[in-house]
């Protein structure tokens, strides 16, 4: 049943896939009509854009390697490329629509109307790869989100904490060892008492991570109190056992529906990833439950990738939680469906007397862009009274 469920699903997005690109197709020749020679070349780029991400990450699985890689890193750019092409087709046809009420543009068929359909697609093509370049230079800028929140509980000696955060990694081909050693630097840079990651660490599928070897930057993360992640469904989309694995032997504690005492100050409380359920069959612990035997007169902190169902970890009497997943919406103007989706798709919300901060991530998935926010990584300072 769970292999038949990923079919179905992977069969929608691919059908979606390909629907999209034909449409870019069908409306490339158009406007190619006056320059026939062209649309040889068009018609075989198109089938290598079509192509490339699932082949890349096909090919990476079985053979990862220098050119494995380049068509995976082709695909990812013409995710946002597409979603930027769509858009400013559709930014035409409303123009087009206006013209067919006021009459300003050559009439069909004419030369001027020809070499208009031919000067549009050049600007779209341009204005795509503006939109796409300025994208990638911003996902490799992180900033640094910094918030001081103030507890009602004493954390017997400790009177502040200060965290490190990030969410979304997504460690693989696209985030190697460059973005890897940038993270790092940043948070140690910051001079933490704790680092905690929460969520999507990696990738989906653990291998270009092991093969770059990625986990010898994380091993060099450093905290006086401990560096602690959690798995997110892309842990689960790739494996999680043999990602948590690779994890843990490079110096991360991961939390899976469990907590500790972290010197008997606080307690720092990890939930597996809500998809668990999809990928394993077995449900996470529910949150009343996992915290059931903790003082609640110490501070409490959660780690749990998704920001859904926010009420339940104020009645459980969570003072922080950090979460991820959302990107907010990574490419303008997904932002708006994930504000739709979540109660917070990111920043900061009170709610009761627990705290909610999530992170817009540090990673990007599919292209390696972030049109609509920046990357970054949370600084949290805790006022204990």
């Amino acid at each position: 049943m769970k292999n038949f469920s990923f079919l179905i699903f992977f069969g929608i997005i691919f059908t979606i896939h390909f629907i999209v690109n034909y449409y870019i197709y069908y409306r490339g020749l158009q406007a190619l009509e006056g320059t026939p020679g062209l649309k040889v070349y068009f018609r075989w780029m198109m089938l290598i854009l079509l192509l490339a991400y699932p082949l890349g990450r096909f090919l990476e699985r079985i053979w990862y390697s220098p050119v494995s890689a380049i068509i995976h890193w082709i695909g990812a750019f013409w995710f946002a490329g597409m979603l930027y092409v769509v858009l400013l087709l559709f930014s035409a046809d409303i123009i087009k629509l206006i013209n067919s009420i006021f009459h300003f543009l050559p009439a069909k068929g004419t030369d001027g109307f020809i070499k208009l359909k031919l000067y549009t697609g050049y600007g779209i093509a341009i204005l795509t790869l503006l939109i796409v370049f300025t994208g990638f230079l911003n996902a490799w800028h992180p900033k640094i989100h910094r918030r001081t929140i103030h507890i009602p509980k004493q954390a017997g000696a400790l009177k502040k904490l200060k965290i490190a955060a990030a969410s979304d990694i997504h460690l693989g081909t696209i985030i190697g060892p460059r973005k890897t050693r940038k993270l790092v630097e940043t948070i140690n840079n910051l001079n933490p008492d704790i680092i905690l990651l929460a969520g999507d660490v990696v990738d989906e599928d653990v291998g270009p991570v092991i093969r770059q070897n990625l986990g010898e930057s994380l091993g060099q993360l450093h905290a006086p109190m401990g560096k602690y992640a959690i798995t997110g469904n892309h842990e689960f989309i790739g494996g999680a056992e043999r990602s948590v694995k690779y994890l843990e032997e490079h110096g991360l504690s991961i939390l899976r529906d469990s907590v500790i005492a972290i010197n008997n100050n606080f307690y720092l409380a990890g939930r597996e990833d809500k998809d668990k359920v999809r990928f394993s069959g077995i449900p996470r612990r529910e949150l009343s439950e996992l915290l059931k035997d903790t003082d609640h007169q110490l501070p409490i902190i959660l780690l749990d990738h998704q920001p859904f169902n926010l009420d339940e970890a104020t009645s459980a009497a969570v003072d922080l939680q950090i979460s991820g997943h959302t990107h907010h919406g990574q490419l303008w103007p997904f932002g708006y469906l994930t504000e739709k989706i979540f109660e917070v798709s990111h920043g900061y919300k009170q709610k009761g007397n627990t705290h909610f901060m999530v992170s817009t991530g540090f990673g990007t998935w599919g292209p390696p862009v972030r049109t609509g926010n920046r990357p970054e990584i949370l600084e949290i300072t805790l006022h204990f009274e």
